[in-house]
C-alpha cells in the first residue's frame, strides 16, 4: 500500500485521539520508514480501534512485539511524552 492517498485514509478512524496520532506520522515521517516498518505500520492499521486507542494511550500493553515497537516510534516521531 504505497499509495499514500490510501493510507491517509486508512488512517481516518472513528476516534479522533487516534487521527491526532497517526496523521502527522503519516504526513511527516512514514515514506522515511524502511519497507519492513512500512509493512508493520500498515498492519497496525488493521487493529481495533479500541486495541489502538489502549496502546497508544498506553492504558494496555500490545502482546506483539512489532506493533509495540511501532507505537513506540510513532510516539517519539510525533514528539509525544508517552
Amino acid at each position: 500500500m504505497e499509495n499514500v492517498s490510501r493510507l491517509r485514509w486508512a488512517c481516518r478512524r472513528g476516534m479522533l485521539e487516534l487521527d491526532v496520532i497517526f496523521m502527522p506520522f503519516v504526513e511527516n515521517h512514514y515514506l522515511q520508514l524502511p519497507q519492513s516498518e512500512k509493512d508493520v505500520f500498515q498492519r497496525l492499521l488493521n487493529a481495533d480501534d479500541p486495541d489502538l486507542y489502549a496502546w497508544f494511550m498506553g492504558h494496555q500493553t500490545c502482546d506483539d512485539p512489532e506493533f509495540a515497537k511501532m507505537i513506540k516510534k510513532i510516539h517519539k516521531l510525533n514528539g509525544a511524552l508517552v
